[in-house]
């Protein structure tokens, strides 16, 4: 009988799987055994990133986003993931929930959340290391240009992060 287990933390929570839930995508064992369902499937091979979710390795590490449809369950050992539920706080909306919502950055919001975790990667590596502002609309661009938006287009996303983002440029922390 196997009894190994695959150890991670999901939003703060520690977790273990059974070996035998190893070849399981991430979205998948989010969805079926921890009932997560904000992360979402679409294209099932990681282009549309929708399955975003942020990761690290240790609470020192820098985050980065992890496609959770193409990333096995047996990947994660000592990983910590973030999803769209581990944002939230309380009752209140944080400030990139917010500027989502004030410039009515999505309509049918299926891609939404893949759209929150790669953005909340980007600010984060941009408190941690603010860039000037003429590079910022190229950090937006490498953040979150990949993920694809089928109803709304990227204006209104980009407007929304530009505003989160900007504050964090050197010309504004001085």
């Amino acid at each position: 009988m196997d009894n190994l287990r695959i150890s991670f933390v999901v939003n703060g929570e520690e977790t273990e799987a059974p070996t035998t839930d190893g070849d399981m995508a991430l979205v998948d064992y989010l969805h079926e055994r921890l009932g997560l369902t904000g992360t979402k499937f679409c294209c099932g091979i990681g282009e549309c990133r929708a399955c975003t979710v942020a990761t690290r390795n240790g609470p020192n590490a820098a985050m980065q986003t992890t496609l959770s449809c193409s990333t096995p369950v047996d990947s994660l050992t000592g990983l910590e993931i973030f999803t769209v539920e581990g944002l939230q706080q309380g009752d209140e909306l944080l400030p990139l929930q917010q500027a989502f919502l004030r410039h009515f950055s999505f309509q049918c919001g299926y891609c939404t959340p893949g759209f929150l975790m790669a953005t909340w990667v980007l600010l984060q590596k941009l408190q941690l290391s603010p860039i000037s502002e003429n590079e910022l609309d190229d950090a937006i661009e490498q953040g979150v240009g990949r993920n694809i938006c089928r109803c709304s287009g990227y204006v209104r996303y980009y407007q929304a992060i530009r505003e989160l983002a900007l504050p964090l440029t050197r010309e504004h922390l001085s």
